[in-house]
């Protein structure tokens, strides 16, 4: 179906794709297929559901939860199915197929004055397929929301080999909301043939600003006193000081300021009228609630370096431990002071070294934890802590992900946040797609809430 070159199954050829952009975990798939073409995934997942074989979709592999892994499964790679399929400029609508990498989608319509709005750290690589598995968030989505709000249709392969259309490229839902349920389902509804987005106009302006504090409090205070203030910055991000030094001792240094305790990186954008008042609004704001410093970016130059550094963040923590504990949760930003707070007495309990980098603006926390995985002791006291941070972030009356995805690792977690008959619905309406549970199964909800499971021996192990 698909040539010989794109079928691996020897453990050396399947190794690259035994874990995602999360290496806590490590899945060793049954075999690896690569289709190229929308007809020979068709092909593909028809084949495996004559024989009621399990599989897992995965685009680019950069996601953050083990949600792309397949434990002695199938693994359907999609990141060969690259085309923009359309372009309509007028209407600020593009289709593309769902190996398409997210960044290359806005550089592919800049000419037309227009981008992709939803811009996760792993942009570069990342694909618009796996965004839409995920519901794929990122700084910006502080002002112009996550992946749902801008995708308005899809051409959907079920898990038993039909096509079907969700959704229309004028955005209009009848009946259920069908695009809305399928949009960050992580694989486990199937798999998206090509998708129809919403693409933006580029503001006239734009500003970005980096301010430092001498605490991480007071920085977390500016955060609500500049949303408060009525201000919707386009981003609003956090960086602490174990942060700001791994990024500056990379290849990413950003020129942020090596002794503060934490920096907001602040973009404001629209219309020429009025963005400088908002500018100096904010400088005022940070400055009141204890800024050392604002720098606000003179060119494109210094903004494009500002964000590398943040957008890196995450790759430069390699030169601080050889792994890293990526976690994703949301508290209202009114707890950040609080939560802050107490992730670092919890670090300090465990002897572990917290990193955080997040969406300050909307409370999406981004805790880090460098460490040796070759260190049992360490590695326990790790995921020790990881576990008490969701748990204090759950108990600040927040949630266990904002965009990385429930997947593996945050399966143990859904007990805390929804009850048994939530999560049995949850299980009644992965039935409506997939009743056989064959698409990226033992993810997201636990086994053990699917009141009843007919499944394959190996796809019931996974979970």
């Amino acid at each position: 179906m698909v040539g010989e070159r794109r079928v691996l199954f020897r453990p050396s050829e399947l190794l690259t794709y035994t874990s995602d952009g999360l290496p806590s975990y490590h899945k060793q798939p049954a075999l690896a297929v690569f289709p190229g073409t929308r007809d020979e995934v068709i092909a593909v997942v028809r084949e495996l559901a004559e024989r009621h074989i399990p599989f897992v979709p995965r685009g680019a592999g950069t996601g953050l939860s083990g949600g792309a892994l397949a434990d002695g499964v199938v693994l359907i790679g999609l990141n060969r199915l690259t085309r923009i399929l359309s372009v309509d400029a007028e209407n600020g609508l593009a289709v593309v197929e769902p190996g398409v990498v997210n960044v290359s989608l806005s550089r592919a319509v800049v000419a037309d004055g227009l981008h992709y709005a939803p811009d996760p750290s792993s942009q570069a690589a990342c694909t618009i397929g796996g965004n839409v598995a995920e519901n794929a968030g990122g700084p910006h989505c502080l002002k112009y929301g996550v992946t749902t709000n801008h995708i308005v249709a899809l051409t959907v392969l079920l898990p038993d080999g039909r096509v079907v259309a969700l959704g229309n490229a004028a955005g209009e839902n009848e009946g259920y909301d069908l695009v809305g349920a399928f949009v960050g389902s992580e694989g486990c509804f199937g798999i998206a043939l090509d998708i129809t987005v919403r693409l933006s106009r580029n503001p006239e302006a734009v500003r970005t600003l980096l301010a430092d504090f001498m605490s991480l409090d007071a920085a977390a205070r500016a955060v609500s006193a500049i949303v408060a203030a009525g201000i919707v910055p386009a981003a609003l991000e956090m960086i602490d000081q174990a942060t700001i030094r791994a990024v500056e001792s990379s290849i990413y240094a950003a020129g942020y300021p090596t002794d503060a305790a934490a920096a907001l990186l602040i973009e404001l954008d629209g219309a020429a009228a009025g963005l400088e008042h908002d500018v100096a609004t904010v400088e005022s704001l940070c400055k009141e609630h204890g800024a050392r410093t604002v720098r606000i970016a003179r060119d494109e130059a210094e903004r494009a370096r500002l964000w590398q550094g943040r957008k890196k963040a995450f790759g430069a923590m390699g030169r601080v431990a050889p792994h890293l504990v990526v976690q994703d949760a949301v508290v209202p930003r009114t707890a950040l002071p609080r939560v802050l707070a107490e992730i670092h007495a919890i670090g300090e309990r465990h002897r572990v070294r917290v990193c955080n980098v997040f969406h300050a603006g909307d409370g999406n926390l981004h805790p880090n934890i460098p460490y040796n995985a070759a260190d049992a002791d360490e590695t326990e006291r790790v995921h020790a802590a990881m576990s008490e941070i969701m748990r204090a972030c759950v108990a600040a009356g927040g949630t266990i992900t904002g965009e990385h995805g429930v997947g593996l690792d945050k399966v143990g977690y859904m007990d805390l946040i929804f009850s048994p008959d939530s999560l049995a619905t949850m299980c009644a309406l992965r039935d409506v797609f997939d009743p056989e549970r064959r698409s990226n199964p033992g993810k997201v909800v636990p086994v053990h809430a699917c009141r009843e499971w007919h499944m394959a021996p190996s796809a019931r192990a996974v979970g």
